[in-house]
Protein backbone atom coordinates (compact mmCIF):
# COMPACT_ATOMS: atom_id res chain seq x y z
CA UNK A 1 0.00 0.00 0.00
CA UNK A 2 2.79 2.20 1.16
CA UNK A 3 4.71 1.35 -2.01
CA UNK A 4 1.68 2.31 -4.71
CA UNK A 5 1.20 6.12 -2.28
CA UNK A 6 4.40 6.37 -3.20
CA UNK A 7 3.94 6.09 -7.25
CA UNK A 8 0.60 7.73 -7.12
CA UNK A 9 2.92 10.73 -5.15
CA UNK A 10 5.19 10.58 -8.05
CA UNK A 11 2.79 10.46 -10.65
CA UNK A 12 0.59 13.48 -9.37
CA UNK A 13 4.23 15.27 -9.34
CA UNK A 14 5.05 14.49 -12.56
CA UNK A 15 1.71 15.38 -13.99
CA UNK A 16 1.90 18.48 -12.22
CA UNK A 17 5.30 19.63 -13.26
CA UNK A 18 4.09 18.80 -16.96
CA UNK A 19 1.20 20.97 -16.61
CA UNK A 20 3.43 24.02 -15.31
CA UNK A 21 5.32 23.13 -18.44
CA UNK A 22 2.77 23.30 -20.56
CA UNK A 23 1.20 26.08 -18.88
CA UNK A 24 4.37 28.43 -19.37
CA UNK A 25 4.84 27.28 -23.28
CA UNK A 26 0.84 28.62 -23.70
CA UNK A 27 0.39 31.86 -26.53
CA UNK A 28 -0.10 34.64 -24.52
CA UNK A 29 -0.32 38.09 -25.28
CA UNK A 30 0.45 41.69 -24.22
CA UNK A 31 -2.56 44.28 -24.46
CA UNK A 32 0.11 47.12 -25.54
CA UNK A 33 -2.93 49.81 -25.91
CA UNK A 34 -2.47 52.21 -29.51
CA UNK A 35 0.92 51.98 -29.79
CA UNK A 36 2.85 54.93 -31.50
CA UNK A 37 5.52 53.73 -34.43
CA UNK A 38 8.92 55.76 -35.18
CA UNK A 39 6.89 57.34 -38.78
CA UNK A 40 4.09 58.32 -36.29
CA UNK A 41 1.83 56.37 -37.22
CA UNK A 42 -0.26 53.88 -34.09
CA UNK A 43 -0.91 50.19 -34.41
CA UNK A 44 -4.41 49.99 -33.16
CA UNK A 45 -5.36 47.92 -30.10
CA UNK A 46 -1.53 46.23 -30.54
CA UNK A 47 -1.39 43.50 -29.37
CA UNK A 48 2.37 41.09 -28.60
CA UNK A 49 2.30 37.47 -28.65
CA UNK A 50 4.58 35.45 -26.10
CA UNK A 51 5.58 32.38 -24.30
CA UNK A 52 7.55 32.15 -21.29
CA UNK A 53 9.47 29.59 -20.28
CA UNK A 54 11.70 28.55 -16.91
CA UNK A 55 10.81 30.63 -13.63
CA UNK A 56 11.43 34.17 -12.73
CA UNK A 57 13.68 34.47 -9.94
CA UNK A 58 12.49 37.05 -6.95
CA UNK A 59 15.16 39.99 -8.28
CA UNK A 60 14.22 39.28 -11.75
CA UNK A 61 17.74 39.26 -13.01
CA UNK A 62 17.46 36.09 -14.74
CA UNK A 63 15.29 36.88 -17.81
CA UNK A 64 16.14 36.49 -21.58
CA UNK A 65 14.73 37.71 -24.08
CA UNK A 66 14.18 35.99 -27.42
CA UNK A 67 12.07 37.43 -30.40
CA UNK A 68 11.56 35.32 -33.24
CA UNK A 69 12.93 35.25 -36.75
CA UNK A 70 11.47 36.56 -40.37
CA UNK A 71 8.20 34.94 -40.83
CA UNK A 72 8.67 32.83 -37.11
CA UNK A 73 6.01 32.27 -34.12
CA UNK A 74 7.01 31.60 -31.03
CA UNK A 75 6.18 28.25 -30.72
CA UNK A 76 9.58 27.80 -33.11
CA UNK A 77 11.72 28.77 -30.76
CA UNK A 78 10.58 26.16 -28.02
CA UNK A 79 13.51 23.82 -29.24
CA UNK A 80 16.44 25.91 -28.20
CA UNK A 81 15.48 25.67 -24.53
CA UNK A 82 15.91 23.16 -21.97
CA UNK A 83 18.71 21.78 -20.16
CA UNK A 84 21.51 21.05 -22.60
CA UNK A 85 20.32 23.19 -25.43
CA UNK A 86 20.94 26.47 -25.83
CA UNK A 87 19.33 28.21 -23.05
CA UNK A 88 18.78 26.30 -19.72
CA UNK A 89 15.69 26.86 -18.87
CA UNK A 90 16.41 25.34 -15.35
CA UNK A 91 18.17 28.48 -14.57
CA UNK A 92 16.89 30.87 -17.09
CA UNK A 93 12.98 32.45 -17.60
CA UNK A 94 13.09 32.77 -21.15
CA UNK A 95 10.39 35.45 -22.92
CA UNK A 96 10.06 34.35 -26.65
CA UNK A 97 8.37 37.00 -28.30
CA UNK A 98 6.83 37.14 -31.59
CA UNK A 99 7.77 40.27 -33.63
CA UNK A 100 5.14 42.26 -34.72
CA UNK A 101 4.12 41.50 -38.16
CA UNK A 102 4.49 37.71 -37.63
CA UNK A 103 0.28 36.85 -38.11
CA UNK A 104 0.14 36.04 -34.27
CA UNK A 105 1.38 39.63 -32.40
CA UNK A 106 -0.54 42.28 -34.46
CA UNK A 107 -0.63 41.84 -37.85
CA UNK A 108 -1.63 43.48 -41.81
CA UNK A 109 -3.60 39.36 -41.28
CA UNK A 110 -5.17 40.04 -37.96
CA UNK A 111 -5.95 43.34 -37.65
CA UNK A 112 -9.64 44.02 -37.19
CA UNK A 113 -9.26 48.31 -37.30
CA UNK A 114 -6.22 48.21 -40.15
CA UNK A 115 -6.10 44.87 -42.16
CA UNK A 116 -3.75 44.27 -45.05
CA UNK A 117 -2.44 47.03 -47.19
CA UNK A 118 -3.84 49.53 -44.47
CA UNK A 119 -1.74 48.42 -41.98
CA UNK A 120 1.24 50.81 -40.26
CA UNK A 121 4.91 50.62 -42.15
CA UNK A 122 6.46 49.33 -39.07
CA UNK A 123 10.58 48.63 -38.78
CA UNK A 124 13.11 46.89 -36.56
CA UNK A 125 13.26 49.26 -34.06
CA UNK A 126 9.38 49.31 -33.48
CA UNK A 127 9.59 45.80 -32.74
CA UNK A 128 12.25 46.54 -30.44
CA UNK A 129 9.74 49.26 -28.60
CA UNK A 130 7.00 46.95 -28.23
CA UNK A 131 8.72 43.76 -26.66
CA UNK A 132 10.12 46.85 -24.05
CA UNK A 133 6.86 47.92 -22.97
CA UNK A 134 6.46 44.21 -22.78
CA UNK A 135 9.47 43.54 -20.36
CA UNK A 136 8.89 46.58 -18.49
CA UNK A 137 5.44 46.91 -18.10
CA UNK A 138 3.75 43.29 -18.24
CA UNK A 139 6.93 41.49 -16.01
CA UNK A 140 8.37 44.59 -14.37
CA UNK A 141 11.74 43.65 -15.37
CA UNK A 142 14.41 46.44 -14.98
CA UNK A 143 17.05 44.70 -16.51
CA UNK A 144 17.07 41.83 -18.55
CA UNK A 145 20.05 39.08 -18.28
CA UNK A 146 20.37 38.88 -22.29
CA UNK A 147 18.78 39.66 -25.33
CA UNK A 148 19.40 37.22 -28.13
CA UNK A 149 18.00 35.94 -31.49
CA UNK A 150 18.56 33.72 -34.63
CA UNK A 151 18.04 36.29 -38.41
CA UNK A 152 15.99 38.13 -38.07
CA UNK A 153 15.54 37.95 -33.84
CA UNK A 154 19.51 38.64 -34.56
CA UNK A 155 18.64 41.95 -36.37
CA UNK A 156 16.26 42.58 -33.64
CA UNK A 157 18.81 41.69 -31.07
CA UNK A 158 21.56 44.66 -32.03
CA UNK A 159 18.63 47.15 -32.52
CA UNK A 160 17.77 46.37 -28.25
CA UNK A 161 21.71 46.88 -27.92
CA UNK A 162 21.73 50.38 -29.03
CA UNK A 163 17.96 51.85 -28.13
CA UNK A 164 18.29 50.51 -24.49
CA UNK A 165 21.58 49.77 -24.12
CA UNK A 166 21.52 49.43 -20.12
CA UNK A 167 18.76 47.35 -20.59
CA UNK A 168 20.70 44.04 -21.17
CA UNK A 169 23.71 42.66 -19.27
CA UNK A 170 24.19 40.27 -22.47
CA UNK A 171 23.72 40.46 -26.11
CA UNK A 172 23.85 37.08 -28.54
CA UNK A 173 22.70 38.34 -32.36
CA UNK A 174 22.87 35.08 -34.03
CA UNK A 175 23.19 35.46 -37.99
CA UNK A 176 22.02 38.44 -37.83
CA UNK A 177 22.70 42.30 -39.35
CA UNK A 178 23.17 45.76 -38.02
CA UNK A 179 22.10 46.66 -41.50
CA UNK A 180 21.38 45.05 -45.17
CA UNK A 181 24.28 45.07 -47.45
CA UNK A 182 23.42 45.31 -51.49
CA UNK A 183 22.85 41.63 -51.72
CA UNK A 184 20.61 41.36 -49.09
CA UNK A 185 18.62 44.03 -50.46
CA UNK A 186 18.77 42.23 -53.84
CA UNK A 187 16.86 38.73 -51.77
CA UNK A 188 14.65 40.75 -50.27
CA UNK A 189 13.28 43.32 -52.45
CA UNK A 190 13.35 40.21 -54.94
CA UNK A 191 11.07 38.16 -52.65
CA UNK A 192 8.87 41.74 -52.36
CA UNK A 193 8.78 42.24 -56.15
CA UNK A 194 6.78 38.72 -56.47
CA UNK A 195 4.72 39.04 -54.27
CA UNK A 196 3.78 42.88 -55.65
CA UNK A 197 3.54 41.05 -59.22
CA UNK A 198 1.87 38.24 -57.67
CA UNK A 199 -0.94 40.43 -56.27
CA UNK A 200 -1.60 41.75 -59.70
CA UNK A 201 -3.03 38.39 -60.78
CA UNK A 202 -4.15 36.93 -57.00
CA UNK A 203 -6.04 38.82 -54.57
CA UNK A 204 -5.87 35.66 -52.12
CA UNK A 205 -3.88 36.01 -48.47
CA UNK A 206 -0.93 33.54 -49.87
CA UNK A 207 -0.19 35.39 -53.41
CA UNK A 208 2.94 34.49 -54.55
CA UNK A 209 3.76 32.04 -51.61
CA UNK A 210 5.37 29.75 -54.10
CA UNK A 211 7.78 31.96 -55.51
CA UNK A 212 8.79 32.68 -52.56
CA UNK A 213 9.24 30.08 -51.80
CA UNK A 214 11.44 28.82 -54.34
CA UNK A 215 13.67 32.13 -53.78
CA UNK A 216 13.43 31.68 -50.05
CA UNK A 217 15.18 27.57 -50.74
CA UNK A 218 17.69 29.41 -53.11
CA UNK A 219 19.03 31.06 -50.22
CA UNK A 220 18.96 29.44 -47.02
CA UNK A 221 21.60 27.15 -48.43
CA UNK A 222 24.76 27.37 -50.16
CA UNK A 223 25.10 25.58 -53.53
CA UNK A 224 26.93 22.58 -52.27
CA UNK A 225 24.52 21.55 -49.58
CA UNK A 226 21.29 21.78 -52.11
CA UNK A 227 23.88 19.67 -54.41
CA UNK A 228 24.39 16.91 -51.99
CA UNK A 229 21.49 16.48 -50.69
CA UNK A 230 19.25 16.74 -53.55
CA UNK A 231 19.75 14.71 -56.36
CA UNK A 232 18.90 15.80 -59.74
CA UNK A 233 16.29 13.02 -59.79
CA UNK A 234 14.24 14.27 -56.59
CA UNK A 235 14.66 17.76 -57.30
CA UNK A 236 10.60 18.16 -58.35
CA UNK A 237 9.83 16.70 -55.24
CA UNK A 238 12.09 19.04 -53.14
CA UNK A 239 10.63 22.34 -54.80
CA UNK A 240 6.81 20.71 -54.85
CA UNK A 241 7.34 20.56 -50.98
CA UNK A 242 9.09 23.71 -50.12
CA UNK A 243 6.37 25.75 -52.29
CA UNK A 244 3.91 23.46 -50.36
CA UNK A 245 5.10 24.66 -47.18
CA UNK A 246 4.79 28.21 -48.07
CA UNK A 247 0.96 28.11 -49.40
CA UNK A 248 0.08 26.36 -46.32
CA UNK A 249 1.06 29.23 -43.82
CA UNK A 250 2.31 31.83 -45.83
CA UNK A 251 0.30 35.62 -45.34
CA UNK A 252 1.46 37.81 -48.08
CA UNK A 253 1.03 41.37 -46.30
CA UNK A 254 3.02 39.59 -42.88
CA UNK A 255 5.23 38.66 -45.04
CA UNK A 256 5.90 42.00 -46.84
CA UNK A 257 5.60 43.92 -43.76
CA UNK A 258 8.40 42.19 -42.04
CA UNK A 259 10.22 42.57 -45.44
CA UNK A 260 9.95 45.65 -45.98
CA UNK A 261 11.07 46.27 -41.79
CA UNK A 262 14.39 44.36 -42.39
CA UNK A 263 15.20 46.39 -45.63
CA UNK A 264 14.98 49.57 -43.64
CA UNK A 265 17.16 48.03 -40.85
CA UNK A 266 20.20 50.40 -39.97
CA UNK A 267 21.19 50.60 -36.16
CA UNK A 268 23.50 53.26 -36.95
CA UNK A 269 20.76 55.77 -38.55
CA UNK A 270 20.26 57.92 -35.08
CA UNK A 271 23.98 57.92 -34.69
CA UNK A 272 25.33 58.74 -37.65
CA UNK A 273 27.82 56.16 -37.86
CA UNK A 274 28.60 52.56 -37.45
CA UNK A 275 31.65 53.39 -34.81
CA UNK A 276 29.00 55.69 -32.81
CA UNK A 277 26.50 53.29 -32.71
CA UNK A 278 28.72 50.71 -31.33
CA UNK A 279 30.30 53.56 -29.19
CA UNK A 280 26.38 53.35 -27.49
CA UNK A 281 26.47 49.26 -26.71
CA UNK A 282 26.79 48.25 -22.86
CA UNK A 283 26.20 44.75 -22.91
CA UNK A 284 28.72 41.90 -23.04
CA UNK A 285 28.32 40.27 -26.77
CA UNK A 286 28.90 37.25 -28.36
CA UNK A 287 28.03 37.34 -32.40
CA UNK A 288 27.39 34.52 -34.15
CA UNK A 289 27.72 34.50 -38.06
CA UNK A 290 27.46 31.63 -40.97
CA UNK A 291 30.46 32.94 -43.24
CA UNK A 292 28.89 30.77 -46.30
CA UNK A 293 25.53 33.00 -45.12
CA UNK A 294 23.65 33.63 -48.14
CA UNK A 295 20.33 35.14 -46.44
CA UNK A 296 22.44 37.70 -44.31
CA UNK A 297 25.83 38.53 -45.15
CA UNK A 298 27.67 37.92 -42.39
CA UNK A 299 30.36 41.10 -42.78
CA UNK A 300 28.35 44.06 -41.13
CA UNK A 301 28.14 41.45 -38.01
CA UNK A 302 31.97 40.86 -38.19
CA UNK A 303 32.89 44.44 -38.57
CA UNK A 304 30.39 45.23 -35.80
CA UNK A 305 32.32 42.87 -33.74
CA UNK A 306 35.51 44.21 -34.43
CA UNK A 307 34.15 47.39 -33.06
CA UNK A 308 33.30 46.26 -30.17
CA UNK A 309 36.80 44.89 -29.47
CA UNK A 310 35.09 41.47 -29.78
CA UNK A 311 35.53 38.33 -32.06
CA UNK A 312 32.79 37.05 -33.75
CA UNK A 313 31.93 33.41 -33.39
CA UNK A 314 32.31 32.09 -36.84
CA UNK A 315 31.19 28.95 -38.13
CA UNK A 316 31.87 27.83 -41.98
CA UNK A 317 29.97 25.27 -43.68
CA UNK A 318 27.98 24.75 -46.57
CA UNK A 319 24.64 24.69 -44.49
CA UNK A 320 24.81 28.41 -44.48
CA UNK A 321 21.97 30.54 -43.18
CA UNK A 322 20.37 27.30 -41.21
CA UNK A 323 24.14 26.78 -39.52
CA UNK A 324 22.59 24.47 -37.19
CA UNK A 325 21.67 21.94 -39.54
CA UNK A 326 25.49 21.15 -39.63
CA UNK A 327 27.01 22.90 -36.19
CA UNK A 328 24.14 23.35 -34.07
CA UNK A 329 25.48 21.48 -30.84
CA UNK A 330 28.76 24.08 -31.55
CA UNK A 331 27.10 26.95 -31.38
CA UNK A 332 24.39 26.24 -28.86
CA UNK A 333 27.63 24.97 -26.57
CA UNK A 334 28.89 28.41 -26.86
CA UNK A 335 26.00 30.47 -26.46
CA UNK A 336 25.15 28.32 -23.27
CA UNK A 337 28.50 29.05 -21.99
CA UNK A 338 28.44 32.58 -22.80
CA UNK A 339 24.97 32.85 -20.99
CA UNK A 340 26.68 31.64 -17.43
CA UNK A 341 28.76 34.69 -17.02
Amino acid sequence: MKKLKLIFAILALLSATVSMAAAQSEQKFAELGDFKLENGEVIQDCKLGYRTFGTLNSDKSNAVLFPTWFGGKSEQLAGNFGKGKMVDDTRFFIIAVDAIGNGVSSSPSNSRKQSGEQFPRFTIRDMVNAEHQLVTQTFGIKKLHAVMGISMGGMQTFEWMVAYPEMMKLAVPIVGTTHQTAFDLLLWSTELKAIEEARKFDTSDNAGAAMVGRIHALALFTPAYRNSATPPKEFEAFVKKEELNYLDSFKTDDWASQLRAMMAHDISKTFGSMAKAAQAVKAKTLVVVARQDMMVNPDPAIEFARLLKTKALEVNNACGHVYATCEGAKVNAAVAKFLTQ
